[in-house]
């Protein structure tokens, strides 16, 4: 019976985490396993492994074959080492005090490794946000600056109208053609009043009259006649 060491997934489906286990090599993915040696999280930064390492190491002495990403992961935490120093240890070629020296160096060398990349990518993590927050005030300058060119610009054209103002001032001359044009109206009115002159005319109307007051006036005459002729009775 052939043995695997992989992976087998479980949580949410965009937050997935694994198990670590020992399955037969005919057993789906997913399906029943031998043993549970850890669990790998690849969700957190960095990504978290809790791991049986004597139990891994134990597996992989007995012949069980890791999968890829298994391997991967049983690597970076240090069992295929521990598994070479093993060997070396049943060989006779070394003893087990050295084999377990040697992997206590290479753990401290391991974490001090990891604690220089976490500072690393710490300062790398400022770098970029100094970066970003000075690329932004440079965008923020330049918009600003924009902003004040494009109010300098404006002055001027709100000026303009003013400067418009002069000409329709200049315009006035043309008030006083219509008082040129009045002219001729004092004219008309002159006209009328030199016609006016017949009016009198109506003198002979007066002259008529006279003779209509001159006709009792004759008839008088023969009256103061009838007069004298009453001495002329006796």
């Amino acid at each position: 019976m052939s043995v695997k060491i992989r992976l087998a997934r479980r949580g949410r489906k965009k937050m997935a985490i694994y198990d670590i286990v020992i399955a037969e090599s005919t057993s789906p993915r997913d399906g029943r396993f031998i043993e549970k040696i850890g669990s790998y999280n690849p969700n957190t930064d960095p990504s978290t492994v809790v791991l049986k390492s004597d139990r891994a190491v134990y597996w992989l002495m007995v012949g069980a074959q890791p999968t890829d990403t298994a391997r991967s992961v049983l690597s970076h935490e240090g069992i295929m080492y521990r598994k070479h120093l093993q060997v070396g240890v049943n060989k006779g070629a070394i003893t087990q005090e050295q084999a377990d020296e040697k992997y206590t160096t290479w753990q401290e060398g391991k974490q001090s490794r990891k604690a220089g990349a976490a500072d690393t990518k710490s300062q790398t993590k400022e770098q970029d946000r100094a970066a970003r927050l000075e690329a932004e005030k440079k965008v923020n300058e330049a918009r600003a600056e924009a902003i004040a060119k494009k109010n300098k610009v404006e002055e001027p054209v709100v000026e303009a109208p003013v400067a418009e103002v002069a000409p329709a001032v200049e315009e006035a001359p043309v008030a006083e053609a219509p008082a040129v044009e009045e002219t001729p109206v004092a004219e008309v009115a002159a006209a009328p009043v030199a016609e006016e002159a017949p009016v009198a005319e109506a003198a002979p109307a007066v002259e008529a009259a006279a003779p209509v007051a001159e006709t009792p006036v004759a008839e008088e005459a023969p009256a103061a006649a009838s007069t004298e002729e009453k001495p002329a009775a006796e």
